[in-house]
């Protein structure tokens, strides 16, 4: 890496990037002696409410709280060798890309000297106060690429979260692409978003952080960054959006292509695990409206806490059967780090229920049911996990909502944060839709939603999935939407009054000819439908890419398609054919430039209408 600054490198053409190559994925054996003696070896145990009265008065089956599981790993400052624990770890995770290991690494509130926590493949990394501020790492939290030579495009599902850096060098190096949040984090000094190299990356999302010095994304193609602190940006490569946050650069959309929005219309931060003394709680954050900056300030931020004992804390051999009965008896659910294979759907009932994910926490349909429902209530809370889809088709994976949806949930709405879903590259995997939005007033943010390209399991009939993302329900607010490779449309917007707040897309790669992607007299479907029966809807920097490996010569009218009125807006939207591998004819329904030969450069639309 220089040691100054470099001007904002030009990124070759992407199409060759990520997606065309799959990196190791063999699942590495588990991490024995991290289960061994020691303050690190598992998380202590939380007291247990086995009598505790369910929602009828009676006693619970099920007891509330308990031990982490040895895939928690926990640690206090005078624990011995944290670094060689860490760097076990990270071997293990490094490469296993579609590997069975799951880990959370969490540090105890105090100060930590001379670490370098390399976070690999689901891992995830947080600190255990109520203020990011309240765990100090003088060292690193490091996100690099040497293990698919410096390419970081796929560097996905890991996190950082609850922690303040001081960085060994000045700089932190967070090099991440989809489904790899940084969140709650304090970085005393700069934050480095490309690999050593400036290689191709292709992220990324920040929330309720605050960097002090600049954060410079260099080669990164996109990146959302949501109610924050920067000291700085750099620069842009082709969709930087901003929402709420101090110190972001000005709205200069298109060039350079940054999309500033003052304010996040509706935000609530996602609830974290926390040390109260030596009991662990879960802590709520409160809801905002039109919020700018971090919701911590300078202290405890604002909003309610639940004790672990109030949770039944779910392991990954634990039943769809069990994890209803739970949630029946007013239990909320901590899924602990591992696999849950399901046989049955699990209901969430009841308002105000949390569902909080450790380290990539995986539910995986086996047999064609719908992987997590959620009823149309007030309050819901899910976070954190990974939803795989089965070998045999879903019709759904996630449904907020039962079809028909009405109710007001504008005081108190469901969040989906950091909830990602994936159909095939671990293995055979279909699913007509995979996230189903009906309850009103929903806010899902960040997501994503992805039909592999890459991995085991993977053809346009192989791990078939027509829609990734079906709004349906009115007043729905998206704030960090990825979604990429389906069939058909990626999102599908049906509600009424819905807004998003950037979004990245691929269409699918693999598909073998033109007639597979036709949608009546229209060429290919688009990444984005609003629904032609829709008044009002609004968008702020959206993008969407081809890359027609199978088959360049397929043409893609657009990339996003609209009802043609005046509730109907769009700010910020661009479409790339990746090194001409495929091309869109048009942006938005029939305006904006196709994109031109073989140059991999974005055709751009500042507002339509």
């Amino acid at each position: 890496m220089p040691s100054s600054p470099t001007p904002s490198p030009t990124p070759e053409p992407s199409g060759v990037r990520r997606r065309s190559l799959l990196g190791a994925a063999a699942a590495a054996p588990v991490l024995a002696s991290l289960a061994g003696a020691g303050s690190a070896s598992a998380a202590p145990v939380a007291s247990v409410a086995s009598a505790t009265a369910g929602p009828a008065g009676g006693p619970r089956a099920l007891p509330g709280g308990g031990d982490l599981g040895p895939n928690v790993i926990v640690f206090d400052p005078s624990t011995a060798n944290i670094q060689g624990r860490l760097d076990e770890v990270f071997k293990q995770q490094e490469s296993a890309q579609f590997g069975t290991g799951r880990y959370a690494l969490l540090f105890k509130p105090g100060t930590y000297s001379g670490l370098n926590a390399q976070l690999g493949f689901y891992t995830s990394i947080a600190g255990l106060g109520l203020s990011p501020d309240d765990t100090t790492i003088n060292g690193d939290v490091t996100v690099d690429a040497g293990w698919f030579d410096g390419n970081a495009t796929q560097n996905f599902w890991r996190s950082a979260e609850n922690l303040a850096l001081v960085p060994v060098s000045g700089t932190n190096r967070w090099a991440v692409s989809q489904a790899a949040p940084f969140r709650r984090m304090h970085v005393r000094g700069g934050l480095n978003l490309a690999p050593d190299g400036y290689g191709w990356a292709s992220g990324g999302y920040i929330a309720d952080s605050r960097i002090d010095g600049t954060v410079g994304p260099y080669s990164q193609q996109q990146w959302y960054t949501r109610d924050s602190s920067v000291g700085g940006w750099l620069n842009a490569v082709w969709n930087m959006v901003f929402s709420g946050v101090e110190g972001a650069p000005a709205q200069s959309f298109p060039e350079p292509p940054y999309t500033t929005l003052e304010t996040t219309p509706v935000s609530r931060e996602k609830p974290f695990l926390y040390l109260d003394g030596d009991e662990y709680r879960v802590f709520l954050p409160e809801k905002r409206t039109d919020a700018r900056g971090v919701s911590w300030g300078n202290g405890t931020p604002r909003g309610t806490s639940l004790p672990l004992t109030q949770f039944y804390v779910a392991k990954p051999a634990d039943s769809a059967a069990t994890l209803n009965q739970a949630l029946e008896e007013g239990l909320h659910l901590l899924l602990t780090p591992g696999i849950y294979h399901l046989d049955r759907t699990v209901e969430v009932n009841r308002a105000g229920t949390v569902v909080l994910g450790l380290g990539s926490a995986t539910l995986i349909p086996d047999n064609g049911v719908t992987a997590l429902k959620v009823a149309d209530v007030d309050g819901v809370r899910l976070a954190g996990f990974l939803v795989d889809a089965g070998p045999v088709n879903s019709a759904t994976l996630v449904e907020v909502g039962p079809e028909g949806a009405s109710a007001d949930h504008s005081a108190n709405p469901t969040t989906v944060q950091d909830v990602f879903v994936r159909i095939g590259g671990a293995g055979p995997g279909k699913a007509t839709t995979s996230l189903v939005v009906n309850s009103r007033h929903t806010i899902v943010d960040h997501t994503w939603v992805w039909r592999a390209d890459h991995g085991d399991g993977v053809g346009w009939e192989t791990n078939r999935a027509d829609y990734g993302v079906v709004v349906n329900g009115d007043d729905v607010l998206i704030t960090g939407l990825f979604v990429e490779h389906f069939n058909k449309y990626d999102v599908q917007w049906n509600g009424e009054r819905g807004r998003t707040v950037f979004f990245q897309n691929e269409k699918a790669y693999d598909a073998p000819d033109q007639a597979a992607i036709q949608n009546g007299s229209i060429k290919g479907y688009a990444a984005y439908k609003v629904g032609d029966d829709v008044s009002e809807h609004e968008g702020w920097g959206l993008g969407s890419y081809c890359y027609y490996n199978v088959n360049p010569s397929i043409v893609q009218h657009h990339g996003f398609a609209a009802p043609n009125r005046s509730g109907v807006r769009f700010h910020g939207l661009l479409v790339v054919s990746l090194g001409g591998n495929g091309q869109y004819e048009c942006v938005i329904n029939d305006t904006g430039s196709p994109t031109s030969g073989t140059d991999t450069v974005p055709s751009k639309v500042v507002q339509y209408p």
